[in-house]
């Protein structure tokens, strides 16, 4: 890591003379007078060597080389009263009164810097070490959080058009900034400093990275960027099967979530015969578990079907009503081992065409087991909703029910109204997630919305009544 104006002093035990260059700088090089030229990054400190005399006279010398120098940080051996005013005349940053003779300043000065460049080195060698396995294991978003974390900073991956595959840390925040300077255009960036790394060789672009850091080196965030923009380059052109087979799933328990004929047809074909299933919600809180493997793994151990999708570090999925105490049994005994924090929560049995309820009490019950930090909770163990069902006669069951008679169409039957309810409920109000899985515009959404609360008189805005809404569902389902 590079070393700082003000900690090299410190060390060699110097005495900082304030001037141009803040001691905050991170220190980028040591030469001797002889051997200076320009100053190699404005936002770095340049050290020069040299004996008083020959210092303050190139100094003063009033060439090119003399303006560059003031921007350097001299350093002498000396220190006297017309030493410090020379250089406060002319606001040089310096280091005077280094112990020993003048001819071991500089080595000694490269040792420390040749240290502080191999500690550098190491950094970026595991960095990218750490990269590449974060690749191999999660693809370009997950090289892209990586990245932003090595760097205490900021990562933005845009396709060869302009638009965005991933962001991580405050990237979203800075995406056109990002746009913009990586393809020049002609408009004021907010954030200064930034780099760009292009993914792929020559013309052959299949992305631009650009990244900001907060960190003084500005060389290891670099040298990170160039790995990392050679390993998305790798990713991107590899056909990932595993994504592939993900987002068939993910489509798949979409279809089963909106229930219906179309989703027992889907488990017949997916090989699934039974008439009922349990959901299951899974997540860990530990970072280097990879839950869709463990879970695929259990499921194979048990002879199950692989229904399940990974959305929000949480697995959803179902099992066989007869199989869920030998999953919750290996959520517990993995937890036991030590190899993390588990936490399942187990929702109840529903029929194949109506999955959507069993997947909402399995996200309650995990809910639950996340706050009160249990390895595994069932649906049926919370004193809530079922509790309330089991204690209600049949009439008084049926009373609550009639709450949601108005939603009844000319035939008597229910329809989309309550379908729309059922899905808007188990998605806890998001607008956007219930009207991609009924497959309806959210200004459809939000008309279907007002019509159910003009009918039932129920507001979906009042907690009691979306309560109320939820209990004359499971009621008319009992």
């Amino acid at each position: 890591m590079a070393r700082r104006l003000d900690s090299l002093a410190s060390t060699l035990g110097a005495t900082l003379v304030p001037g141009r260059v803040e001691p905050s700088n991170p220190v980028e090089s040591a030469v001797a007078l002889d051997d200076f030229s320009v100053v190699v990054h404005p936002s770095f400190a340049t050290l020069v060597i040299g004996e008083r005399d020959e210092l303050l006279g190139a100094l003063a010398s009033g060439d090119a080389r003399a303006a560059s120098l003031a921007d350097a940080v001299l350093v002498t051996g000396a220190d006297d009263p017309a030493l410090r005013a020379a250089l406060a005349d002319a606001r040089v940053t310096a280091l005077v009164g280094a112990p020993g003779h003048e001819s071991a300043i500089l080595p000694t000065l490269v040792a420390l810097l040749a240290a502080d460049q191999a500690a550098e080195d190491r950094l970026v060698t595991n960095g990218t070490k750490v990269l590449t396995q974060v690749a191999r294991r999660g693809g370009a978003k997950a090289v892209i959080a990586e990245l932003a974390h090595r760097i205490d900073g900021w990562a933005v991956l845009l396709d060869a058009y302009g638009q965005v595959i991933t962001t991580a840390g405050a990237g979203g925040l800075h995406v056109q900034d990002a746009v913009a300077v990586a393809f020049n255009r002609p408009v004021r960036v907010r954030h200064p400093g930034l780099q760009v790394h292009p993914v792929g060789p020559g013309e052959d672009l299949t992305a631009i990275l650009v990244i900001a850091s907060r960190e003084s080196s500005t060389s290891r965030a670099r040298d990170l960027a160039s790995q990392a923009a050679a390993l998305l380059d790798l990713v991107l052109r590899t056909h990932d099967h595993t994504g592939t087979e993900r987002l068939g799933r993910a489509v798949m328990v979409d279809t089963l979530l909106a229930g219906g004929a179309e989703a027992s047809a889907l488990l017949r074909r997916w090989g699934v015969r039974e008439r009922s299933l349990t959901a299951f919600a899974l997540s860990s809180r530990s970072k280097g578990v990879d839950l869709e493997r463990l879970v695929t793994r259990w499921l194979d151990e048990l002879g199950a079907v692989h229904v399940l999708t990974e959305s929000h570090d949480r697995v959803l999925g179902f099992l066989r009503d007869d199989q869920v105490d030998a999953f919750a049994r290996r959520a517990v005994e993995f937890a036991l081992d030590g190899n993390a924090v588990l936490r399942l929560g187990l929702g109840s049995s529903a029929p194949g065409d109506a999955l959507a309820r069993s997947a909402a009490e399995a996200r309650q019950a995990h809910e639950s087991a996340v706050a009160d930090a249990r390895t595994v909770v069932r649906y049926r163990a919370l004193p809530t909703v079922a509790l309330v069902l089991e204690r209600l006669d049949a009439d008084a069951a049926a009373g609550i029910a009639e709450l949601l008679d108005p939603l009844r169409g000319a035939d008597g039957a229910h329809g989309e109204l309550l379908q729309t309810l059922r899905v808007y409920l188990v998605e806890h109000g998001a607008l956007g997630t219930t009207a991609s899985a009924l497959g309806v515009h959210r200004q459809t959404l939000a008309s279907r919305l007002h019509r159910i609360e003009d009918l039932t008189g129920l507001s979906m805005s009042n907690p009691d009544d979306r309560t109320a809404a939820w209990l004359a569902l499971r009621a008319l389902e009992r």
